[in-house]
C-alpha cells in the first residue's frame, strides 16, 4: 500500500531587500542608548568638577581674607572662576568664613589666623 506524504509548507522567501534590517535597527538603538550614556557622563563630570573648583576658590578665598578682608576675598574668589556669596567674621576671634558658588555647586570655608 502505498501512504501518502504529508505535504510541508514552506515558510515564505523574504525579499532580499527585507534582509538585515534586524540587524540596522540593533545598531539604531545602540548608537541612541550610547549618546545618552554619554550625555549623563559629562553632565556628571561637569557637577563634579564645578564642586572642586568652587572648593578651591572658597579656601583661596578664606585664607587670603585673613589679611585683606572682603575685597581680597571677592579678588581670589573670581580669580578661581567662582563668585562670593558671603564673607563674614568669626564665628570665632581671628577667623573668616566664606561661601561661593561655581555654577550650580556652592561651597564653604573657614579659616584662622590665631595660633
Amino acid at each position: 500500500m502505498h501512504t501518502p506524504r504529508p505535504q510541508h509548507r514552506r515558510a515564505p522567501v523574504a525579499h532580499r531587500h527585507d534582509r538585515g534590517q534586524a540587524a540596522l535597527l540593533v545598531v539604531c538603538v545602540s548608537a541612541v542608548l550610547l549618546v545618552a550614556v554619554l550625555a549623563a557622563a559629562s553632565s556628571m563630570g561637569r557637577a563634579v568638577l564645578d564642586r572642586q573648583r568652587a572648593q578651591t576658590a572658597a579656601d583661596a578665598a578664606a585664607l587670603a581674607s585673613l589679611e585683606g578682608g572682603r575685597a581680597i576675598a571677592v579678588d581670589f574668589a573670581s580669580r578661581h572662576g567662582a563668585v562670593l556669596v558671603t564673607w563674614s567674621d568669626g564665628p570665632g576671634p581671628h577667623e573668616v568664613t566664606v561661601v561661593v558658588r561655581v555654577g550650580d555647586s556652592t561651597a564653604t570655608a573657614r579659616a584662622s589666623d590665631a595660633p
